[in-house]
C-alpha cells in the first residue's frame, strides 16, 4: 500500500499520482496505461539511463507500454513512500519520498530516493511523468523478511 503523508490532499494530479502508484505496487499493467494521455512522455530517470540510453524519454502510448513491461513488470514488488507533496497550479504535482524495487527473484531490494513530478490535461489523463533520482545514490539490500508481491 502506498505509504502517503497525512496532507496528501486530492488535487488533479495528486489524484493521477496516487493512481499511478497504486497500479504499479498492484503490478496492474492495463490500470497503469490507461492513466496516459495518448502523446503522454515518460522520463524515469530524466536525462541517460540504462533504461533510456539517449535520455529523451518514452513518448506515446507503445513506449510507454514498453517502459512498463521491461522495468516494472519483471519486479518483484514496488512500493511507494511518499513523504512531501507539492501541487503546483491546477495540473502538475511534485511528490518526494522513496521507491523500494524488490528485484526479480525477491533476495534484494533497490531504494531510491525520487521527486516524481506529474503534469495531467484537462481530462485528468497524465501527460508527463519525470522521476528525478541518480543511478549512482541508489542503495542495494538483502530482503531479510517476505515481501508482499
Amino acid at each position: 500500500m502506498v505509504d502517503l503523508p497525512d496532507d496528501f490532499a486530492s488535487h488533479p494530479a495528486r489524484d493521477a499520482s496516487l493512481a499511478s502508484m497504486r497500479a504499479v505496487e498492484a503490478g496492474d499493467r492495463a490500470a497503469w496505461l490507461a492513466l496516459f494521455a495518448e502523446d503522454a512522455t515518460v522520463e524515469d530517470p530524466i536525462g541517460p539511463s540504462p533504461f533510456d540510453p539517449e535520455g529523451f524519454g518514452h513518448h506515446g502510448g507503445e513506449a510507454i507500454a514498453a517502459f512498463y513491461d521491461t522495468v516494472i513488470a519483471p519486479n518483484h514488488a514496488v512500493r511507494f513512500r511518499i513523504v512531501r507533496s507539492h501541487a503546483g497550479g491546477e495540473d502538475e504535482v511534485a511528490n518526494v519520498g522513496t521507491i523500494t524495487t524488490v528485484l526479480p527473484g525477491g533476495s534484494l531490494a533497490v531504494d531510491a530516493d525520487v521527486v516524481v513530478c506529474y503534469r495531467v490535461n484537462a481530462d485528468g489523463k497524465v501527460v508527463s511523468l519525470r522521476a528525478f533520482w541518480e543511478m549512482d545514490r541508489i542503495r542495494i539490500d538483502e530482503v531479510t523478511t517476505a515481501t508482499p508481491a
